[in-house]
C-alpha cells in the first residue's frame, strides 16, 4: 500500500561497500513512489545517492570511513597479522562509532533543521546517528542490510561462519558466544551514553539495546537464507534482499568473454580486503578449466594488480545482474550482495571468504546446498576442483533454484522495504 501523499526521508549510512547498493536500492524505490529522499553521509556516498535520485549532505562534524580508499581508510581489517595491529583497529574502529557518536548525533539534528524529515532510516552500525533521530521525535528504523546481527542466544554468533547447533556442546557454544561477543561491544557503551545523556536521552543497557529505541529495525535479507531467531524483537521485520547493482558498475555493453563454454563470473569484494593475491589463484585454477572467466576488479583494486588469461577477462567493473543472466557459476568472496543477486538468478557459488559476515553468508549457501565453501588460502588446485564440482554436479544448480523461487515468492508476499517505510510515514503523520 502506497503512503497517502509524498513523504520526506532523512537516511543516514557510512561508506562500508555492500551496506550501500541496498540502502540506495531503498531510496531508488522511495523517490519512484514520488517521496522525497535526502542522504546524510561521507563524501564517497554522494555519486550513489545522487543516481538514485536523493539529496545529499556530508556529514558536518563527523569523521568519515573511506572505506573505498585503502590509503585513507580508517580501519584496516585486511592487515591483522599482529596483536598490535589487532588492538590498534579495535581502538579504531570504537573511536569511529562510539568516540564520535556525539558528533554523528549532532549531525543528524543539524541536516533535520536543514531539510525536515518525516522518518529516519539509519545503517544499524551508527548508534550516535541512531540517538540523534531519538532526540529528534520522528520515527525512525535501523537498517541491518545483511543477516540478523545482534548476539542471539541459541543462534551462531556474527562472524563465526558456525552452522547451527547440534548437540550439547553446540548449544553451550551459542549460549556462551553471543554474550561474549555483546560484552566485547559493550566496551563503548560507556561512550555512547555519554553522547547520549549529552543529548538528554536515557542511557541505554547494551549497544545493541538502542535497536529497541527504533519504531522498526528492517532485516534487508530473506528470512528462509537467513532464519529469524525463536524470540525477534517485536519491532524487527525481514524485508527481503534488494539486489541492485551499484552505479558504478555501469550498465553495459557486459564485456562477457566470446564462446560457448560456460561462464564463471568471479566477484570479490567492493572494498579493499588485501585481495588481490587471492584473485590471482582464482585466474589460475580457471585457466585450467574449459570455461570463460569474467573477473570484476571493483574499486577496492586497481588494474595492475590482477592479470587475466586466455580464457579469463579483468574489467573494472560489470552489472552483476546482467551477467547473471549467462553465468553459470560465481567464485566470490560471500559478501551478502554478490550471495543473495547469486541465489536470484539461481547460480551457484564457490565461496572464499576474507572476514565480516561473509563466513556466516557462506554458512548459509552450504547450508542451502547451494554452493561450497573453501578457504581463501586454497591453492589454483583446489580452487579449479571446486569450480568443477558445483559446473558438473546438478545438486548445486538446483539448490540456488531452489533459492531463486523462494526469493521470488517472499518477494510477492512482502512487506517490502518500502512498505515498512511507507507505514512509518503514515503512522509519523498522524502523530503529527
Amino acid at each position: 500500500m502506497a503512503a497517502s501523499r509524498p513523504g520526506t526521508v532523512l537516511l543516514v549510512t557510512l561508506q562500508g561497500g555492500g551496506n550501500v547498493p541496498p540502502q540506495m536500492g531503498l531510496a531508488r524505490r522511495l523517490t519512484g513512489r514520488g517521496h522525497r529522499v535526502h542522504v546524510l553521509s561521507e563524501p564517497s556516498v554522494a555519486g550513489e545517492a545522487r543516481a538514485a535520485g536523493c539529496a545529499f549532505t556530508p556529514w558536518p562534524t563527523a569523521p568519515s570511513g573511506n572505506a573505498v580508499d585503502r590509503d585513507r581508510a580508517a580501519a584496516r581489517d585486511w592487515d591483522l597479522r599482529t596483536p598490535a595491529k589487532a588492538v590498534r583497529f579495535v581502538r579504531t574502529v570504537g573511536d569511529f562509532l562510539f568516540g564520535a557518536a556525539g558528533l554523528f548525533a549532532r549531525d543528524v539534528l543539524a541536516t533535520l533543521e536543514e531539510a525536515p524529515a518525516d522518518v529516519v532510516l539509519v545503517d544499524l552500525a551508527l548508534v550516535g546517528a541512531l540517538a540523534g533521530a531519538e532526540r529528534s521525535g520522528r520515527p525512525t528504523a535501523a537498517l541491518m542490510p545483511s543477516i540478523y546481527m545482534r548476539p542471539t542466544r541459541g543462534r551462531p554468533v556474527l562472524g563465526s561462519g558456525w552452522q547451527p547447533a547440534r548437540g550439547p556442546l553446540g548449544r553451550l557454544r551459542d549460549r556462551a558466544a553471543p554474550a561474549l561477543f555483546s560484552r566485547f561491544v559493550d566496551l563503548g557503551l560507556p561512550r555512547l551514553n555519554a553522547a547520549r545523556a549529552d543529548l538528554g536521552l536515557a542511557p541505554v543497557d547494551g549497544v545493541f539495546g538502542a535497536l529497541d529505541r527504533c519504531a522498526r529495525v528492517l532485516v534487508m535479507t530473506s528470512p528462509t537464507f537467513d532464519p529469524p531467531p525463536d524470540h525477534l524483537p517485536a519491532n524487527v521485520r525481514y524485508v527481503g534482499p534488494l539486489v541492485d547493482d551499484p552505479a558504478w558498475a555501469g550498465a553495459g555493453p557486459v564485456p562477457v568473454p566470446p564462446g560457448d563454454e560456460p561462464l564463471v563470473l568471479v566477484a570479490m569484494s567492493s572494498t579493499y580486503q588485501a585481495h588481490q593475491e587471492v584473485l590471482g589463484r582464482v585466474v589460475r585454477a580457471l585457466a585450467a578449466l574449459p570455461v570463460r572467466g569474467l573477473l570484476t576488479l571493483g574499486p577496492g583494486l586497481r588494474a595492475e594488480e590482477v592479470r587475466g588469461a586466455g580464457n579469463v577477462s579483468v574489467v573494472p567493473s560489470a552489472p552483476h545482474a546482467v551477467v547473471l543472466r549467462e553465468a553459470s557459476a560465481v567464485v566470490t568472496h560471500a559478501g551478502h550482495g554478490t550471495v543473495v543477486k547469486a541465489l536470484a538468478a539461481g547460480v551457484p557459488m564457490v565461496c572464499l571468504p576474507h572476514g565480516r559476515d561473509q563466513e556466516d553468508n557462506a554458512a548459509r549457501v552450504v547450508r542451502r546446498c547451494a554452493g561450497l565453501r573453501i578457504s581463501r588460502r586454497s591453492e589454483p588446485a583446489t580452487i579449479r576442483d571446486a569450480v568443477q564440482r558445483v559446473l558438473a554436479e546438478p545438486r548445486y544448480r538446483e539448490g540456488a533454484g531452489r533459492m531463486a523461487a523462494v526469493l521470488a515468492a517472499e518477494a510477492a508476499r512482502g512487506p517490502s522495504a518500502v512498505d515498512e517505510v511507507e507505514a512509518l510515514l503514515r503512522g509519523g503523520r498522524r502523530r503529527a
